[in-house]
């Protein structure tokens, strides 16, 4: 067991429309909202500036599969843009099963008593809070990071 990594790292949560992001302390004691990001040209300048900020130890991706483990059209997305976001600033990128990452935010928005349509702006920055804490906790569980690096040789031109 190598034991948790100490650092900051940045979540993401890829979604067609909107880009949640999240990002936890040095020590990993709690991952929090950082802002909701537009899926448009402008948003893998805008995530390398996030992260030029809190100069993270990495960026956690959420990758979409579906409940029987198998890609999708969403799973190919988010592995091109995390992909674009490693190509655009050198972090490393973890891909990170973030199955039911959308779905346990939603619940939790819906338990403080937010309906879906007023919790629209910020469900993905909560979605990108579940996957990074899941990631953390799964780390200080097992001693090795979650998921997988994406390798340099998939990084886009």
């Amino acid at each position: 067991m190598t034991g948790f990594r100490r650092g900051v790292r940045l979540g993401i949560d890829v979604g067609r429309a909107r880009i949640g992001v999240s990002r936890s302390d040095p020590d990993g004691m709690l991952a929090v909202p950082v802002e909701t990001v537009p899926r448009d040209d402008a948003a893998i300048a805008r995530i390398t500036a996030i992260a030029a900020e809190y100069e993270p130890l990495e960026i956690v991706v959420g990758l979409p599969v579906n409940l029987q483990g198998v890609d999708t059209a969403s799973t190919v997305d988010a592995r091109d843009f995390a992909a674009a976001i490693l190509a655009a600033n050198g972090t490393p990128v973890r891909l990170v099963d973030e199955r039911l990452s959308t779905v346990t935010a939603h619940a939790a928005l819906r338990s403080s008593g937010r309906t879906q349509k007023n919790s629209r702006s910020i469900v993905d920055q909560v979605a990108a809070v579940v996957l990074l804490q899941q990631a953390i906790d799964m780390e200080k569980s097992t001693g090795n990071p979650p998921g997988s690096t994406i390798p340099l040789d998939e990084e886009s031109p």
